[in-house]
C-alpha cells in the first residue's frame, strides 16, 4: 500500500536528531515485519500537495502547532484536499490537527477548548466497537498535545470514543475515514520535551499533571493495529462497520 503522509508541521530542529520529523514517527509506528507500506510525504506547509487523489492508496493528515481555523493559505488548501479525498472515498486517517481538519472541512466545528491544554497521557472510552478494532479495547490511552477540540461532528460521522476532557476523541465517516485526537506516533520522551518547551504556555498546573501522567501506560501499538486494519478494509472495499 502507498500511504501518503500529508505533513502539517515539522518537529523543532533541536529535537529532530533524537526524535526525527513527524513523517519519520509515522513510518516507525506503521512499519512492522508483516506490514511495510510505501510512504510518500507531502509537506503541505511548504505548499507540496498531491496532484491527484489516486497518487496514493491511502492518506494520513498529521498533527500541527497551527489551528485549523488559521488563515494560512496552505490550511485552506488542506481543507479542500480533505473534501476531495472524501468525495473520492479515499481511505483517510486524521491525527490531532488532522482529526480536527477533517471534521471542519466536512461540516463539523473546531474551537479552542474551554478546559485548556491537553498534554501527557489521556485515556478515551470506546463507545462503539468496530471489527477493525483488533485487539479490542474498552479504553485506549495515548499521548496528547492540543488546545483545540472538535466541538461538533461533521454530518454522517459516528462517534467512536471520547472522555470528559475531550468528548469527540475519535470518529469515523463511512468506511473510508477514521480520526483520532491522540498521537499514537509520539513517544514519551518527545511528549516530555514538548511540555518542557511549552511550560509557560500551558501553565504550571497543566505541566505538572501532564508530566505525572507519563507514569501511566500507553498503547500506541493498539492504535497502529487499528489504523492498519481500518485502511486494509477501506482499501479492499470491505465494510468498516460490519
Amino acid at each position: 500500500m502507498r500511504l501518503g503522509i500529508l505533513q502539517c508541521d515539522s518537529v523543532r530542529p533541536d529535537l529532530r536528531p533524537e526524535f526525527g520529523d513527524y513523517p519519520d514517527m509515522f513510518e516507525t509506528l506503521l512499519t512492522t515485519d508483516e506490514v511495510q507500506p510505501e510512504f510518500r510525504v507531502y509537506d503541505m506547509t511548504q505548499d507540496v500537495f498531491p496532484q491527484s487523489t489516486d497518487e496514493c492508496d491511502a492518506w494520513l493528515f498529521t498533527g500541527s502547532k497551527w489551528s485549523v481555523y488559521d488563515d494560512d493559505p496552505w490550511i485552506a488548501r488542506a481543507h479542500a484536499l480533505a473534501e476531495k479525498l472524501h468525495a473520492a472515498r479515499c481511505p483517510v486517517i486524521g491525527i490531532c490537527f488532522g482529526h480536527q481538519l477533517i471534521a471542519r472541512a466536512l461540516g463539523g466545528r473546531v474551537d479552542k477548548a474551554a478546559v485548556g491544554w491537553g498534554v501527557g497521557v489521556h485515556t478515551a472510552n470506546i463507545h462503539q466497537q468496530r471489527p477493525w478494532m483488533d485487539p479490542a479495547r474498552e479504553r485506549l490511552a495515548l499521548l496528547v498535545s492540543h488546545q483545540d477540540q472538535v466541538t461538533e461532528l461533521p454530518p454522517g460521522a459516528q462517534l467512536l470514543a471520547g472522555h470528559d476532557f475531550c468528548p469527540h476523541d475519535m470518529f469515523q465517516i463511512g468506511d473510508h475515514i477514521m480520526t483520532l485526537q491522540g498521537h499514537p506516533e509520539f513517544v514519551k520522551g518527545y511528549s516530555r520535551a514538548m511540555m518542557d518547551r511549552r511550560r509557560e504556555t500551558i501553565g504550571e498546573a497543566t505541566y505538572e499533571a501532564g508530566m505525572a501522567s507519563l507514569e501511566q501506560p500507553i498503547e500506541p501499538e493498539v492504535a497502529a493495529a487499528w489504523i492498519h486494519h481500518f485502511l486494509r478494509r477501506a482499501f479492499q472495499g470491505g465494510s468498516a462497520t460490519d
